[in-house]
């Protein structure tokens, strides 16, 4: 078992981490508090490598892990979370059922499959991951998750407007989060508004465009302006949309990079400047065309 202290030498120090006073809690639309700024462990590998993030996550001032069961690292992540010098309460845990669980109406089965390799009796968080054949009643699974206690909130992952009214239309839930697609090429209004309309959060994936930022001159010239790298210009101008951001890295320095957002700020110019590079450009599936 790979053990925190053996590249924290100082554990205590976590618990007066600079950087997390300065981070804002998002309130869902049934009162819990999700910290804007996540770990994002898609392709983090099992075991080592995405403990070792996470560790270093948590020193850097995380309090937000997004895994999923897809992932293949459920395992680390439970382990990383029980051999941390820190109270599980203290971890936003988000986890997102398969669309294969989704597909064959095994929605409960495998959320208990998530929690055993979790290592934990619920998630603050959990998500259907894509809007495939069958979401309605994995969503009335969820609801049934959720008034158990397995879940602390339950929302959606890329679901588009007419699903989202669909989810609300048979339901008794409003779901809290909807996890999509988001960065300054690709802001998704048609999906934000309905969201905001029934009080339910963006999350970002993909909140560095894959590393396509690197291509655009205007987060250099702006990062120039304020000391800061192009991608912590990228993160702020999501974190000053309020939308909640869960950047991935296995990397030690990208991952305290990504977190050190709360001692600058973009003026009102920038943020126009930015928000005026949409232009509908995915990087990743698109939810109305995807054969997963």
């Amino acid at each position: 078992m790979l053990l925190w202290t053996s590249f924290l030498p100082d554990a205590n120090k976590l618990r007066s981490t600079r950087c997390y006073s300065g981070m804002k809690q998002i309130e869902l639309n049934n009162g819990v508090q999700m910290p804007q700024i996540g770990l994002g462990v898609w392709q983090a590998k099992d075991g080592q490598e995405v403990v070792r993030a996470i560790h270093w996550a948590l020193e850097s001032g995380y309090r937000h892990i997004d895994t999923a069961s897809i992932y293949k690292n459920e395992e680390g992540v439970g382990q990383a979370i029980q051999t941390a010098p820190i109270d599980r309460e203290q971890i936003f845990l988000t986890t997102k059922i398969w669309n294969n669980d989704i597909r064959a109406r095994r929605t409960k089965e495998a959320l208990k499959e998530s929690l055993d390799r979790l290592q934990t009796s619920y998630v603050d968080l959990l998500l259907l991951h894509w809007p495939v054949d069958h979401f309605e009643e994995a969503w009335l699974a969820l609801e049934e998750a959720y008034q158990a206690g397995q879940a602390k909130a339950i929302g959606l992952s890329n679901f588009m407007p007419e699903q989202i009214e669909k989810v609300i239309e048979i339901g008794s839930v409003i779901p809290a989060v909807n996890q999509i697609e988001y960065h300054p090429y690709l802001t998704q209004a048609d999906v934000t508004q309905i969201c905001e309309k029934h009080g339910i959060v963006v999350t970002a994936w993909s909140p560095l465009m894959q590393g396509h930022f690197k291509n655009e001159s205007l987060f250099a010239d702006i990062a120039a302006a304020h000391g800061k790298t192009p991608a912590q210009v990228v993160l702020r101008w999501g974190i000053q949309r309020d939308v909640i951001i869960i950047p991935k890295s296995t990397n030690e320095g990208r991952i305290q990079e990504n977190f050190e957002l709360f001692d600058f700020e973009l003026s009102t110019e920038e943020m126009e400047q930015i928000n005026a590079l949409e232009r509908g450009r995915r990087f990743g599936p698109d939810p109305r065309n995807f054969d997963f």
